[in-house]
């Protein structure tokens, strides 16, 4: 059992520290469970519908998801360029356990929330 626990103290080893250290920021989530409910979608379009997100961050969060191949970008060569954005298959694989978490925070949160308040209190 210590050999399995060791794996957790070293992050070059730890493939959970490894993923969740990718896309467990802010906005990664988020991310994936929009493009998780449509075909494509562009940046702006992308950027009204999540609202509150800079445009910056959107950007620096759709080339991390990029990069790990959650996210696919796709520039048509038009004038002005196109630029689409649709999840990939391993995205789509990860946003089935990223909806497990969901159903889990929608049926747990009042209690964590009275929780928070007995232990503040």
């Amino acid at each position: 059992m210590e050999n399995n626990l060791e794996i957790f103290s070293h992050f070059e080893e730890c493939p959970v520290r490894k993923v969740l250290n990718r896309f467990g920021d802010k906005w990664s989530i988020l991310v994936l469970m929009v493009l998780g409910e449509v075909d494509n979608m562009r940046f702006n379009k992308l950027h009204k519908t999540i609202g509150d997100i800079s445009q910056k961050m959107l950007t620096v969060t759709l080339r991390t998801l990029e990069a790990d191949g959650l996210v696919k970008r796709t520039i048509f060569p038009e004038i002005p360029p196109r630029v689409e954005y649709e999840i990939t298959d391993r995205g789509r694989s990860l946003l089935i356990h990223i909806n497990k978490l969901v159903f889990w925070a929608d049926e747990n949160m009042d209690a964590i929330l009275e929780s928070r308040e007995k232990f503040n209190a």
